[in-house]
């Protein structure tokens, strides 16, 4: 089936790294690994960060312009490209979709969204269009795919009559990051010429950018100057135009921390298998992508529980979740698993056994192609 894909938050071509831009190019490949022929729609980032009215109508504007555009390029039944399902990844009011209603409803296609979210205290606000432009998108979706427990709460009772409604487990290409943990002493040799290899190593991944990632910079920050007499480092991958400031939150621990800057995407599951314990307070993520390649690459966990951490970190089993803002927690919780390293293996296995199992690519991709496989059904009957 041909799909046309779309991401108003941060297109998978997007310059800039992030979970967003990652899970996105994650879709694109899972869809195509079950067989579907994938379109990219449109790069227009529809997002606005400051809730700027003006702003907002220019968006507006200009997605109903590429709208309109291709929905003339493929009307025709014989169109080349011409869709039979539209997908959308990530719709909120901050990334509304302009596009895939409008098109897929003057095509007579299927349209999908994955990641939906509806936050009524935004009704009536500075992002008041944004809201109303995404919830209108939402509730005219014939199928809606949430990645954490949190979203259908709002989610479900505003889709349409007859909508299709599915849990989507967060996911990643596990098989990298197994690799990786299989060759586990390899890559912590490579990491121990910079490090001393008898101390053990703690791992935080996000980049370094002002709101949320800058504020579990500086929870973490103050958390770890609780375990100063404990013998561990600290490990950071991500750059951004706030590394002053998270420079300035992590100084507290002095020279404990290693700064590797940002990393390309293959460099990342050798990273994480050579360290010893996955820490970020994960002040309101959604999930945290990061957490998962932890997860995958056999790394245990201590975050914060964020909106969505609780998806993908089996408490207790693959790792401890604490207050996103609670640093003091979030200390103890990282010397008790900095004390017993038993605990740490026994996590290290099942964090691999559960990623394998149910946060696969190829899991994900079964479950695209149930969906839009069905909405076609529908359609033909």
């Amino acid at each position: 089936m041909r799909v046309a894909f779309y991401a108003p938050l941060k297109p998978p071509t997007h310059p800039h790294p992030s979970g967003d831009r990652r899970m996105a190019r994650l879709l694109l490949r899972a869809l195509k690994q079950a067989g579907h022929d994938v379109v990219p729609a449109s790069r227009l980032r529809a997002y606005d960060r400051a809730g700027d009215a003006q702003v907002q109508a220019a968006i507006a504007a200009k997605g109903a312009r590429i709208s309109a555009a291709l929905v003339r390029k493929w009307r025709a039944r014989n169109a080349p490209g011409r869709p039979r399902a539209w997908v959308t990844y990530h719709v909120y009011h901050k990334a509304p979709d302009h596009l895939g209603p409008v098109v897929s409803a003057a095509l007579g296609i299927p349209y999908v969204v994955i990641e939906p979210s509806i936050a009524p205290r935004k009704r009536g606000g500075r992002w008041e269009s944004g809201y109303a432009a995404a919830f209108k998108a939402i509730a005219g979706a014939d199928a809606a795919l949430c990645l954490n427990a949190v979203d259908p709460e709002f989610v479900r009772p505003a889709l349409k009559r007859g909508a299709l409604f599915r849990l989507l487990a967060p996911f990643v290409d596990v098989l990298p990051f197994a690799r990786a943990a299989k060759n586990r002493e390899r890559h912590r040799r490579a990491l121990a010429k910079r490090l001393p290899a008898d101390e053990p190593w703690l791992l935080a991944v996000g980049m370094m950018r002002p709101g949320d990632k800058l504020d579990s910079y500086r929870v973490l920050g103050r958390a770890l100057a609780r375990l100063k007499r404990r013998k561990w480092r600290l490990v950071v991958v991500g750059d951004g135009v706030v590394r002053a400031e998270v420079e300035r939150a992590l100084a507290p621990i002095g020279d404990r921390v290693l700064y590797l800057g940002e990393r390309a995407a293959a460099a990342m599951p050798g990273i994480y298998a050579a360290c010893d314990l996955y820490v970020w307070p994960a002040v309101r993520e959604a999930y945290g992508m990061a957490i998962l390649e932890a997860q995958a690459a056999g790394l245990p966990v201590v975050a914060g529980r964020g909106v969505g951490v609780g998806d993908v970190v089996a408490e207790r089993e693959t790792g401890l979740l604490v207050g996103s803002a609670d640093a003091p927690a979030l200390a103890r919780a990282i010397a008790g698993l900095l004390d017993d390293p038993a605990r740490r293996a026994t996590m290290r296995a099942a964090a691999l056994a559960r990623t394998r199992e149910g946060h696969d690519i190829a899991t994900a991709a079964r479950s695209l192609d149930g969906v839009l496989r069905l909405l076609a059904r529908r359609d033909a009957a």
